[in-house]
């Protein structure tokens, strides 16, 4: 258990101050999300606004305080208000969380309102709601290619296969399929043993380091759709760099975070997967285990967007238990200590251009690696500025949206070609493939760069 703080919540139990109010049914099986109160503490001073890259770069787009609390107002106030389809333009970076110096839950505004907008709106016959649900669902997909991963690599990154989906689906032709491994990472560790595997390691690494071998320390580890099915080598990192430190891995049943989910407002889906996410989780967490991510759009979704959204059962307690995996060894091991005396040598002794992602910025995460590895032997690693990267999960994967995906990120492409070093580094998938797309350098995750420093 860690006492490390959280990021701020939205109280739901607040008074409400409307006297005639009546909360808007969003979420049938729960009547407690009423977000009257958190409208009424925006002073539209607009620095949501100034700090949303797609307003930036959209001038149509009318921001985040009219997607939140004006949309909010409106809806109150105006018995047959719809929501406003430029909803569906937001890329829940969730950066204006950040900016407002008032605390408003603006991105879960932006979730209710879009998840309204897609039930009730958004027509289910339509092909932007059944390119955006295929999106959402990538996990399915995903599945599916890992029975064949190299015939799904040769037909998803086939000229004309891609242009038939863009002309179809909208899903632009303009980028490259990330491979799917042909191992995926839960194939890994059942090879390696899994939770018995993983605990014999720990307590050999703990006898080795001089602690005491029946130390309580252990982690339930949420990879995520992109580590199991297209990067194995980040969960492996993972799981060599805690056992490393003594800690005893389990990786539970789970489903995607619903991060992406979210962004397109499928949040029947979302709360589907939440809620098998929240029952193996919290089983653990009573256990005594904490919740690690490698991805921060997953441990977002865990200690942020799963309270606010959804009343589950557990919720609240996995919520306070989730961590990001750098996050986590930080708090709890003199990591910096030990990467003092370390020497990276072979593929990973290089210079790195790294980018915090916008879901790390949010959690207080968005100078980490920068601090671990700057002492380290070998290495180099500079920080690309602060600029959102720009494809925010499926929403540069849209053709109607990769121009403006690409324009939000070009400033960090500049900022990337300017650095010393011509590896990129981030902690979100996404972002790597963004970066990868806009400036041809291999991307790499921190947990690879520990191991390479950590681990014989």
């Amino acid at each position: 258990m860690s006492d490390a703080e959280s990021p701020p919540e939205f109280d739901p139990e607040a008074p409400n101050t409307g006297e005639d109010f009546e909360p808007v049914d969003v979420f049938p099986d729960s009547d407690d999300f009423d977000l009257r109160p958190g409208a009424d503490s925006c002073y539209k001073c607009s620095t949501c606004d100034t700090n949303c890259p797609v307003a930036e770069v959209d001038d149509e787009f009318p921001g985040p305080k009219f997607q939140g609390p004006e949309q909010w107002r409106l809806k109150q106030s105006e018995e047959d208000y719809d929501v406003d389809d430029s909803v569906m333009d937001c890329s829940n970076c969730m950066r204006c969380d950040n900016a407002c110096p008032s605390g408003v839950p603006l991105s879960q505004m932006h979730n209710t309102a879009r998840g309204e907008y897609v039930s009730e709106q958004m027509s289910k016959f339509s092909v932007e709601y059944w390119r955006n649900r295929i999106l959402s669902n990538y996990r399915t997909s995903a599945w599916l290619a890992s029975k064949m991963p190299r015939v799904a690599n040769a037909a998803m990154n086939f000229g004309p296969a891609r242009w038939v989906m863009e002309k179809t689906m909208g899903i632009t032709s303009e980028r490259e399929f990330p491979a799917f491994a042909t191992e995926t990472f839960r194939e890994w560790w059942r090879a390696e043993g899994g939770a018995a595997g993983s605990r014999e390691r720990a307590v050999a690494s703990r006898e080795r380091r001089g602690e005491d071998p029946d130390a309580d320390k252990k982690v339930a580890y949420f990879h995520g759709c992109y580590s199991n099915y297209n990067t194995p080598e980040v969960g492996k990192a993972m799981v060599r760099v805690y056992e490393h430190f003594g800690y005893e891995v389990v990786v539970p049943e789970q489903k995607c975070s619903g991060t992406p989910m979210f962004a397109n407002g499928m949040l029947d889906d979302a709360r589907r997967h939440a809620e098998a996410n929240i029952s193996s989780m919290a089983d653990l967490v009573e256990q005594g285990y904490d919740a690690i991510a490698s991805c921060t759009s997953c441990s977002m979704a865990l200690r942020q967007e799963y309270p606010e959204l959804f009343d589950i059962d557990g919720v609240d307690e996995v919520s306070s238990h989730t961590f990001e995996s750098l996050e986590y060894l930080r708090i709890h091991e003199d990591v910096r200590d030990e990467l003092g005396a370390a020497d990276v040598d072979g593929e990973l002794a290089r210079e790195f251009a790294y980018h915090a992602p916008c879901h790390a910025r949010n959690q207080g995460l968005n100078n980490q690696a920068v601090e671990l590895f700057r002492d380290v032997e070998g290495v180099g690693i500079e920080d690309v500025g602060d600029s959102c990267s720009g494809i925010s999960g499926t929403y540069g994967w849209k053709s109607e949206k990769y121009d403006k995906s690409m324009e939000i990120g070009a400033e960090m492409f500049e900022h990337m070609e300017d650095a010393d070093g011509k590896t990129g580094m981030t902690e979100c998938p996404t972002c790597a493939m963004q970066m990868e797309h806009g400036t041809g350098y291999d991307i790499r995750h921190p947990l690879e760069l520990l191991e390479a420093a950590l681990v014989e």
